[in-house]
């Protein structure tokens, strides 16, 4: 089955959602302490679609995957302990998450590479995020996908490990 990536709309909240808190689930079955704060919600989720960064892998008329894609901004990212690979234009994703019925087929990989895709036709060739210490399963898709941890940034009071991948022009 064909994948397409495309910006979340508003009707899309409730999958969207639904895919998240399946997500929350895992990632506290997981022994992970990220999502669990009440962080990500709906409202997170409106407002990345007002801004038009909430973004959704497809299949047919599926919501197969979610994340949030934002140009220069992520204000955290100043204020890292160690050092970004480049000081210029980049791109940061938040809130990958893949639907139950979807595991398992490398999805998370899929949705990166529609990012670092969303990236380049925008001239943009540096692709930053972060992710949780205890995270392992995203920590093993940047480690596969060419990311470089980086140091550390903060978000809401924890220290999260932050990653960037240099994205070729070709």
């Amino acid at each position: 089955m064909e994948y397409s990536f495309r910006k979340a709309h508003i009707e899309d909240v409730a999958e969207i959602w639904e895919i998240l808190q399946h997500a929350i689930r895992r990632r506290k079955e997981d022994g992970s302490n990220q999502w669990q704060d009440g962080y990500p919600n709906p409202a997170v989720i409106e407002n990345d679609i007002k801004k038009d960064a909430g973004f959704v892998l497809t299949e047919g008329d599926i919501i197969a995957g979610y994340c949030a894609i934002f140009i220069n901004d992520e204000p955290a990212y100043a204020d890292i302990e160690g050092q970004w690979l480049t000081n210029g234009d980049f791109v940061v994703f938040h809130r990958i998450a893949v639907a139950e019925s979807h595991l398992g087929k490398g999805l998370a990989k899929t949705i990166l590479g529609a990012i670092e895709e969303f990236a380049k036709d925008r001239h943009i060739f540096s692709v930053k995020a972060d992710t949780n210490f205890d995270n392992g399963a995203m920590l093993k898709i940047f480690e596969k996908m060419g990311y470089v941890y980086c140091g550390e940034v903060y978000f809401r009071g924890a220290a999260r490990k932050a990653f960037e991948k240099v994205l070729s022009a070709s």
